[in-house]
């Protein structure tokens, strides 16, 4: 009977594993805040078409030309959200980018590892076959040779 297979980068290997699990929540983090952004990008263009599609005339009659400047703002600051929903969300892409990275380099970590493990695993399962034939081999050769003396 052969020593069980002990792999000695395991602790190294589950680390890199933990590594990794920090990575996916990190990136599911990331790509859950560019998720809400799109949807505020998506809010505030709306917001925007909808601002911009009013009429001239609203319901109370004709506008003044106080109430057309303040439309105007109205319009203006709703470009200015629109313009930093953007920005944000092109950050948030950034930021998505930057996550996915590390969530491969950590995958690629933990790939490198359980490889070696896989390849001392089939070493070890090979030397053990050949102990173990040698050990029949061994046995049968003695039975043999007890037969032969009887």
């Amino acid at each position: 009977m052969s020593a069980p297979f002990r792999f000695g980068l395991q602790r190294v290997r589950e680390i890199r594993a933990h590594d990794e699990d920090q990575a996916k929540e990190a990136f599911a983090a990331s790509l859950n805040e560019r998720v809400r952004g799109e949807a505020t990008l998506r809010a505030a263009e709306s917001r925007l078409t909808e601002a911009k599609q009013e009429g001239v005339v609203s319901a109370l009659g004709p506008l003044t030309g106080a109430t057309l400047m303040s439309r105007q703002a109205w319009v203006e600051r709703l470009e200015r959200s629109r313009d930093d929903a953007a920005v944000r969300m092109s950050g948030y892409d950034a930021d998505l980018a930057r996550s996915r990275e590390s969530l491969t380099d950590a995958s690629r970590a933990r790939e490198v590892l359980d490889k070696l493990e896989e390849r001392q695993r089939a070493e070890h399962r090979t030397a053990a076959a050949r102990v173990e034939s040698a050990e029949l081999d061994e046995m049968g050769l003695r039975a043999f040779s007890r037969q032969r003396a009887a």
